[in-house]
């Protein structure tokens, strides 16, 4: 049940490191508005979540998928039963869509702007754990045990700042984006986990 997050980490590794040593997969896979907008490349808007733009990028994108994913595909089949692994693939890949319209919308006549990653997914399935469990102790990077809710205003902040302050070739705006899909995706998806989410916070020890 849970190895489909494994599943998705192991594809998304090969990938990207494929990419590394081939730069003209990583051009005819990332995503760039210009040539979607007149190419019809929409497959784009898909494909650039299996890029990244170095190994941190990879390594961090990864860790966090690996650390929330599995516990959110438990949390799915809960509130679904069968449809909960087909849930969680849909707000996966869902959520790199999502979380691309903004940046194609503003960039669709810049020749020049390409961005990779699977932030915005990744800032899905966060946020959706956030959503089911916000007071779950997670060791990211098995390191420092915080409450799930944390870790998920630490990586907003660090989203926030890093889409000003960035000028490197990752799409740091999807990490908003994508959080509020995968927000938005679990509460209708899953009737009741709002009211569990407040009563979790209200009863806070």
């Amino acid at each position: 049940m849970q190895s489909i997050t494994l599943i998705i980490v192991l594809i998304t590794c090969g990938v990207s490191i494929l990419a590394f040593q081939q730069p003209d997969l990583m051009q005819k896979l990332q995503f760039n508005p210009y040539t979607i907008k007149r190419r019809n490349q929409w497959y784009r808007f898909v494909t650039h979540a299996l890029l990244h733009a170095d190994w941190m990028h990879l390594i961090i994108n990864m860790l966090v998928l690996y650390s929330f994913g599995q516990s959110t595909v438990y949390f799915f089949t809960v509130y679904l039963g069968d449809l909960g692994i087909p849930a969680f693939l849909a707000m996966y890949i869902l959520a790199v869509i999502a979380s691309s319209v903004s940046t194609y919308r503003k960039h669709q006549d810049n020749h020049w702007y390409n961005a990779v990653g699977a932030s915005g997914a990744v800032s899905a399935v966060l946020f959706s754990h956030v959503l089911f469990s916000p007071l779950t102790q997670i060791y990211l990077y098995g390191i420092l045990p915080l409450p799930s809710l944390l870790w998920a205003a630490l990586y907003v902040g660090y989203s926030m700042w890093s889409s000003k302050s960035s000028s490197d070739n990752i799409n740091h705006e999807a990490h908003l984006w994508g959080a509020l899909f995968g927000l938005v995706f679990t509460a209708v998806a899953c009737p009741g986990v709002l009211q569990m989410f407040f009563y979790q916070i209200q009863n806070i020890r």
